[in-house]
């Protein structure tokens, strides 16, 4: 049987909602990215260094677990689906407030309230989505949710590519509050979370109630989102400064935004198929491999010494960090009871940002004390990562399969 299959198994209204999920994540990733095309423009017109813009990588990160426990909870409380809306709006209107920054300052302050808005929109969307779909359909749709994150990329780089040159950067991020029109779609397309209207019937709980006895779970899926958020962000957030200042590939050019797509068709086969793949093996085998896989990809990635070869490195490094990613929208939705379904992976993930959040900063600091090699630091990050990952998933649980709401654990 075809790993696709279950894709077959979904109706109307369950493709709408996936979709919507989808699109929201993308267009979030896709305001979250321009920015990190822009860092060498934004330095240059504040007159500050490269490592300082960075910082606005770092409050937004750091911002998402705020968001994803506020709307978390709202979600929880009122549905996935007006709570979604909600989010998305929100995150449009403070990257549209980013483009009129007058100074460093407040493009730092705008990125922060940007980071809130942002940390609620994975865990809301991945949950609607989970709930709403049969189980074994679940690791196919995991990996194209969380597709929508290299396709935000990948939209970024398009944007940049195509209108860098004649808007500028601050016009990158007016053209970052399209997002909006989301809503429109969601209003008209998608209904709430079934599970979740099973568990509005219960009585409610306080965050503490609610928490009771899943501490030890929420710790360990925060440190397991760490290294995951260090593996996707180590990949990413530097590549396009890797770009311009190891191979002095100008972040407009054609060139980039060939590598860029070339990544980011990585991004997606490798997503959709270690998701898939999760649903035979299991999503911690799905995981480990993809981790391990990286590995030997970092030299060909870094240091192909050529544009085909380092087409081909980029593909192949997000084919296995995105693969890895393809499992967690599952993994994490599986492992959470329902009535904080809205609320612990999402906060999780975003808990999981925030110790990662100085990735970025990091490996430009690395790169600095070794002559500028961007190329050294992120080998080096990636490599050590990809190993830390592998041994935190080996050492957790699973529960591939488990049922939702009313529905007993399938088979």
């Amino acid at each position: 049987m075809s790993l696709f299959a279950p894709l077959r198994e979904l109706n109307v209204t369950q493709r709408h909602t996936v979709l919507a999920s989808f699109l929201g994540w993308t267009l979030d990733a896709f305001d979250y990215f321009l920015l990190t095309f822009v860092i060498v423009a934004v330095a240059k017109e504040f007159g500050v260094g490269k490592a300082e813009v960075t910082y606005a990588l770092f409050l937004t990160l750091a911002a998402r677990p705020l968001g994803a426990l506020l709307f978390g909870r709202l979600a929880d409380r009122f549905g996935r689906r007006p709570i979604l809306m909600l989010d998305v709006i929100l995150f449009s209107v403070f990257e549209l407030a980013t483009a009129v920054a007058p100074s460093l300052t407040i493009l730092l302050v705008m990125r922060f309230l940007f980071g809130i808005a942002m940390g609620g929109e994975w865990g809301i969307g991945a949950s609607l989505a989970m709930e709403s779909i049969p189980p074994k359909a679940r690791g196919i749709i995991s990996g194209l949710l969380q597709s929508g994150y290299p396709c935000g990329f990948f939209l970024a780089a398009l944007a940049n590519w195509l209108l860098v040159d004649h808007i500028g950067w601050r016009g990158l991020f007016v053209v970052g509050a399209v997002p909006a029109l989301l809503v429109l779609y969601i209003r008209r397309k998608v209904p709430e979370s079934t599970v979740w209207q099973q568990q509005n019937a219960q009585p409610r709980r306080s965050l503490l109630e609610s928490m009771r006895g899943q501490w030890k779970l929420a710790f360990y899926l925060m440190i397991l989102m760490a290294a995951f958020n260090m593996f996707s962000h180590g990949s990413q957030d530097m590549y396009p400064t890797f770009l311009q200042v190891n191979l002095h590939i100008p972040a407009g050019s054609a060139t980039a935004f060939m590598l860029a797509a070339l990544l980011n068709l990585g991004a997606l086969a490798g997503g959709l198929y270690f998701g898939s793949l999760s649903e035979r093996i299991g999503r911690r085998k799905a995981i480990i491999i993809a981790a391990l896989l990286a590995i030997p990809v970092i030299p060909l990635w870094m240091y192909g010494g050529s544009l085909l070869l380092l087409g081909l490195g980029a593909f192949l490094i997000q084919v296995m960090v995105q693969g890895a990613w393809g499992v967690v929208p599952t993994h994490l939705n599986e492992l959470s009871p329902d009535h904080l379904r809205g609320t612990l992976p999402g906060f999780a993930y975003q808990m999981g940002n925030l110790l990662a959040a100085i990735t970025a900063t990091a490996q430009t600091w690395i790169a600095q004390r070794h002559g500028g090699d961007f190329a050294w630091s992120m080998s080096l990050w990636i490599g050590a990562v990809a190993v830390l990952l592998a041994l935190l998933t080996w050492l957790g649980p699973e529960a591939r399969g488990v049922g939702f709401g009313d529905v007993k654990r399938s088979s």
